[in-house]
């Protein structure tokens, strides 16, 4: 039989692929979710939310054309754009009466060090981006404090 962890383990490896998959093929994803549900409109289904809706589009062109563990992929934009809403409340309670069959969706956690990984690496990323807006204005301030050269003498040069 497969141990809790053991299964934990797998889900994880699955969730890794993908997610790298997705980032590395179509663009940066903000957030990805998989159901636990089992009912026929929810079960297996993965939702990925890119940072740019063209990288969204060129993903479902492409996923369209692909099979995984043997089925093919449907792939399709969705108009949900906050996961929340989406969610049962009561399933993130554990009191969920209706079980796997719920038509909100039943989130699969992945583990804490692996979200820490996927989406602790952007945060970092995010920070150097504002750090980076924030040197490029403060370069563009003391460019327009410093005396200006004529143009012309600019452009030209020696050759």
């Amino acid at each position: 039989a497969v141990s809790d962890v053991e299964m934990q383990e797998h889900y994880d490896e699955f969730f890794e692929e993908v997610f790298t998959e997705m980032e590395e093929k179509y663009g940066e994803v903000e957030e990805m979710n998989v159901c636990d549900n089992l009912g026929d409109h929810l079960v297996g289904n993965v939702y990925v939310k890119f940072r740019r809706e063209e990288d969204a589009e060129k993903a479902v062109m492409d996923l369209n054309n692909r099979w995984f563990n043997a089925q093919p992929i449907h792939a399709e934009l969705s108009p949900v754009t906050d996961f929340r809403e989406a969610c049962c409340r009561q399933y993130e309670m554990g009191e969920c009466t209706r079980g796997g069959f719920c038509n909100f969706m039943h989130l699969k956690p992945i583990s804490r060090e692996l979200r820490r990984e996927l989406y602790g690496r952007r945060k970092k990323r995010h920070r150097s981006r504002s750090r980076e807006r924030r040197s490029r204005s403060r370069d563009r301030r003391r460019e327009r404090e410093r005396p200006r050269r004529s143009k012309e003498r600019e452009r030209s040069g020696r050759f």
